[in-house]
């Protein structure tokens, strides 16, 4: 018997391995759109899997959307304002929006990880702000998020180890 189409498992919808930003060429998490894929309008529910020396995203702050991020597999470090901290499997962390703190997983472990990540569907609303990269908050323009709250940053850079020891553009 043939499996409805509400029923998906994350390998049958998983993304190329080519996310990056524009202008960068360091591949980040490889994602699964599973709200995408069942046709949800409210939820964006990702399956995320992030290889050996890779992160989910440059740092970043939203000032509408909210998310959660369940460890599935792994071990990887959430970076929450220039400081890591090591999840495990079972661990989740939630964002709510609008305090300005920025955020991005990190896997500096030599084993895959995988995070469940549910937010909002594209908020018209929303707006980013990226710390760690001016740059990018030039360049995403009506995007950029211009008043938010400032909070300190601790001392990490938000890169992977394997990253910060290569010579390669980023």
């Amino acid at each position: 018997m043939t499996r409805p189409s509400c029923i998906r498992h994350w390998q049958d919808i998983q993304r190329s391995d080519d996310c990056r930003y524009p202008g960068s060429c360091e591949n980040l998490s490889i994602g699964s759109p599973f709200g995408r894929a069942f046709g949800l309008q409210r939820l964006g529910i990702h399956h995320e899997l992030l290889p050996p020396g890779r992160r989910s995203s440059w740092p970043h702050a939203e000032k509408t959307e909210e998310e959660f991020v369940y460890v599935l597999e792994g071990t990887p470090d959430v970076w929450l304002d220039g400081v890591l901290h090591r999840l495990r499997p079972g661990d989740a962390v939630g964002f709510v929006p609008g305090n300005g703190m920025a955020h991005c997983f990190i896997n500096n472990t030599q084993h895959d990880v995988r995070l469940l990540v549910v937010g909002e569907h594209e908020r018209p609303d929303n707006r980013l702000y990226y710390p760690c990269h001016p740059a990018r908050n030039a360049a995403i323009g009506e995007h950029l998020w211009h008043d938010v709250p400032p909070r300190p940053l601790g001392p990490h850079d938000g890169l992977p180890d394997a990253l910060r020891d290569s010579d390669g553009p980023f």
